[in-house]
């Protein structure tokens, strides 16, 4: 009988390793890319999760980028993967796309953006009727027509909202104001009909991207899951009860894709559900990092706060009634604010990449991809790269005076880049630039408490920026002009409140 065991032992001895063999040295018509794939099924996914302390690349990325070059191979969650921060290579994988290449993603994010039906989809198809109907409703022609004076008052009442608080988180107030804003225009939604709110759904799904996929009770991939779940009952409810009374009572997104029903077989309930999860998520975290971020840099960069400031400031002087609402002219000229606003991008990096697959084996610079693997293009390896960037972790919003269109296209990709590049780009940085111009302009803020800013590998700003609003107009023009004026150069000034009794407070009055 030990015979017979031992030789059990022995053979499961061998086929064990000879499966560690072939996992570390999988087939390929050529050559790999150097690199490791780590353990087998983990693959190098935990040293993937362990976090930078800084806006500079994860410990993961630079570590690698220094061993092997800026094309490598690993594995993360059992899945082989090329990941490259090679402008050039990066450039070609967008250019091939829909040939050499197709849409990809892990499987944590497979999973979370699954489509519940089982129709078997034409991608090219739906993602052309998708762009297209985006771009109708969210472009350029909608912005000057109707949406960039929601934008300005939907930030207007966002902020005069702060006014009177001692603090406000402001990643989670301007993301709750972005999705509230978009879900009003993607659904009709009336935050106040539900008791949850969809911002604090999807900042908690948010936190559970890239998380490793236990659908355990305690773990935050579960949590994840389980406010997407609550997410999706909110929106399916809607559509239900549109879908019921035929949509005819609104004007919105919601109301004119239904309208195509009949015409495109894909356009079911469930994948209606889903096109408007996707878009609240791509809008929610985009916008509310990067305001986050932005005021973080310029409160930290005086002078880039006054150049912003007196560009909205020259805006409103040109105007022959100073309250009238932003015109599509007067956003096409701030073009320092949407440099700032692309430095806050290209630092935030808040994607960790975007995902390709291979169709058939890819030739590239004396290396094999196999078919069916994944590629991970490295937009915050491309946007920290000291070629393209000097002092890349610098805020320097100067810089990019000196870009053309060209380098911008091949290193510079917070929205994607050609056919995939966000449909929704203009409407973010449009929401962006109203925001900056109602706060530069009506508003002054002081810094209440800054966390850490971690990346593990998405971007996280720990305990967040919390700031203080206070009216601008009631600084300038309070009986306290002259000490106002004196904070201007100073900073700040205490003086005893003259509407209190002697006894009161000191109170500070800052610009």
């Amino acid at each position: 009988m030990w015979v017979i065991g031992t030789c059990v032992l022995a053979l499961a001895i061998a086929w064990l390793g000879h499966w560690v063999y072939r996992w570390r040295n999988p087939k390929c018509n050529g050559v790999l890319p150097p690199g490791s794939l780590g353990l087998p099924l983990i693959g190098e996914t935990l040293q993937l999760m362990l976090p930078g302390d800084s806006l500079d690349l994860v410990p993961f990325l630079k570590d690698r980028i220094q061993r092997y070059g800026t094309t490598f191979r690993t594995s993360v969650a059992g899945r082989a993967i090329i990941v490259s921060a090679d402008p050039k290579f990066c450039h070609f994988v967008l250019q091939q796309h829909g040939k050499l290449f197709e849409s990809w993603a892990l499987d944590t994010f497979a999973k979370l953006f699954a489509q519940e039906g089982k129709a078997s989809l034409n991608v090219t198809n739906v993602h052309k009727y998708i762009r297209g109907t985006v771009l109708k409703h969210f472009g350029v022609e909608a912005l000057k027509e109707r949406l960039l004076p929601l934008m300005e008052e939907v930030s207007q009442a966002t902020i005069t909202s702060w006014l009177g608080k001692e603090s406000i988180d402001v990643k989670y107030a301007t993301g709750t104001m972005a999705i509230e804003f978009s879900a009003k225009l993607l659904f009709s939604h009336d935050p106040t009909q539900s008791s949850k709110k969809l911002g604090d759904l999807f900042s908690s799904f948010v936190q559970g991207l890239l998380s490793i996929p236990l659908n355990i009770p305690g773990t935050i991939y579960h949590k994840c899951l389980k406010d997407r779940r609550k997410a999706l009952s909110i929106i399916r409810r809607t559509v239900k009860d549109r879908l019921s009374s035929h949509g005819r009572l609104h004007d919105d997104f919601l109301c004119h894709v239904m309208q195509d029903m009949s015409k495109e077989e894909f356009l079911t309930e469930d994948f209606l559900v889903q096109l408007i999860f996707g878009l609240l998520f791509v809008t929610f975290d985009s916008v509310s990092t990067t305001l986050t971020l932005a005021l973080m840099f310029l409160k930290e960069n005086p002078r880039a706060l006054q150049e912003i400031n007196d560009e909205h400031e020259s805006i409103i002087k040109q105007r022959e009634i100073s309250k009238s609402p932003i015109t599509w002219k007067e956003y096409k000229s701030m073009p320092f604010t949407l440099q700032v606003i692309h430095e806050s991008l290209r630092l935030g990096n808040i994607s960790p990449g975007l995902f390709r697959r291979t169709k058939t084996d890819v030739e590239w610079n004396g290396y094999t991809i196999p078919a069916h693997w994944g590629v991970l293009i490295a937009t915050s390896a491309l946007h920290l790269n000291p070629e393209t960037y000097k002092d890349p972790l610098t805020f320097n919003p100067w810089r990019w005076k000196e870009y053309d269109s060209d380098v911008m296209l091949k290193n510079f990709m917070p929205f994607g880049s050609g056919m995939k590049q966000c449909a929704g780009a203009e409407y973010t940085r449009a929401l962006l630039s109203m925001f900056l111009h109602i706060l530069v302009t009506k508003y002054r803020w002081t810094n209440v408490k800054k966390g850490n800013i971690r990346r593990n590998p998405i971007l996280s700003l720990g305990d967040g920026l919390h700031i203080k609003i206070m009216d601008r107009s009631r600084n300038l023009f309070s009986p306290f002009g002259v000490i106002s004026t004196l904070s201007v150069i100073k900073g700040s000034y205490s003086t005893p409140s003259p509407y209190k009794k002697k006894t009161s407070p000191i109170i500070r009055i800052e610009i």
